[in-house]
């Protein structure tokens, strides 16, 4: 058996592959890229024993050009740039690093929470402008946090940590999520709900959806329409689970008081998307898994994953399990039971 070779776009790998071939290099395998475009990559397909995906859209056609590859992995927690239904038609593991640097992305969250709440861009603001006595006034006319109830939309592993930090500023939680059992929910001390009493009770609603055809714009005008007039919208998941139109709508109608947005629709945002001028929405640039251990931890993890197949086994973190049982490759570890794809 000759070398296992590794196809990847020529995109997205700064500092070279040093870090996945940690796992890797005890295989003897080599990392080769194609120019990053659909017609190269398809051209290299029938050589690649496993893809490392990065840079680009990985559509049905290339996924189909395979003949010999193990894996699909992603160094990322969303997988939405790579054709699922594609691979696990094709009976190829498609793996992503959901757990990596979950902790941040929990941290970013509970701040948008925080900042959004106590008003801390426009508090700013008034200072800079010479605005000091407008400051104080402005907090008057909101509760303090203690006591408020936050809802989650999707309780996945990036939700429950922000549980477990809200928990200790006395806030009341509730969450919506079908394809989480209520005990993972209560033993949080987070209340199970439907969608709707999570979107009317609510003082703050966060999102945690990953984008999936079934969540793709769940968050529209009559979602909005059922909030409170007082509630903040906070979205560190994914941007297209949110109708975009419709939010700003929601936040210039007074139908929202304000939004903590770390994703959008479109990304970067266009110079007039009226997100940017809002004084009520704080805004961060989708940075909030950024951390120093970012590329470190999900690239090592990348290598992992594509060291575990190639080496004959189960990858950790596979979003489309179902294709496993048929892989021929060895079974080592039990099924993780929490939760499905993107968790």
């Amino acid at each position: 058996m000759g070398k296992p070779r590794i196809l990847t776009p020529s995109v997205g790998a700064a500092g070279g592959y040093a870090l996945e071939m940690e796992a890797l290099e005890r295989l003897g395998a080599e990392i080769v890229e194609c120019a990053p475009e659909a017609e190269a990559f398809i051209d290299a397909a029938p050589e690649a024993d496993a893809v490392y995906a990065k840079g680009i859209k990985f559509t049905a056609p290339m996924i189909q050009a395979l003949t010999k590859a193990k894996v699909i992995t992603c160094a990322t927690v969303g997988v939405d740039y790579v054709d699922v239904a594609a691979a696990t038609a094709k009976g190829i593991p498609v793996t992503n690093c959901p757990d990596t640097f979950i902790e941040e992305v929990a941290d970013h969250a509970m701040m948008l929470i925080l900042a959004t709440h106590r008003r801390c861009i426009e508090q700013d603001r008034m200072v800079r402008e010479g605005r000091w006595a407008e400051g104080r006034p402005q907090l008057y006319q909101f509760p303090r946090l203690m006591g408020s109830t936050l809802g989650f939309i999707a309780f996945g592993r990036v939700a429950r940590l922000v549980a477990k930090r809200a928990a200790a500023f006395g806030l009341r939680m509730m969450a919506y999520d079908p394809y989480v059992d209520e005990l993972t929910m209560s033993a949080l001390g987070v209340l199970p709900a439907s969608l709707d009493e999570v979107l009317s009770q609510s003082d703050f609603v966060s999102m945690h959806a990953p984008d999936t055809a079934e969540t793709r714009k769940m968050m529209g005008a009559r979602q909005f329409a059922r909030m409170k007039r007082s509630a903040i919208f906070i979205n560190t998941g994914r941007g297209p689970t949110v109708n975009e139109a419709a939010l700003i709508t929601a936040l210039k109608d007074g139908t929202i008081a304000g939004a903590g947005l770390d994703v959008f629709e479109v990304e970067p945002p266009a110079p007039d998307n009226p997100l940017l001028l809002m004084p009520h929405v704080i805004l961060s640039p989708h940075n909030a898994s950024a951390s120093a251990r970012f590329d470190q931890a999900r690239k090592r993890r990348a290598g992992q994953e594509m060291a575990l197949v190639l080496s004959g086994r189960w990858p950790m973190s596979c979003v489309n399990p179902t294709v496993l049982p048929g892989s021929g490759l060895a079974r080592w570890q039990p099924y993780a039971m929490e939760r499905g794809p993107n968790s």
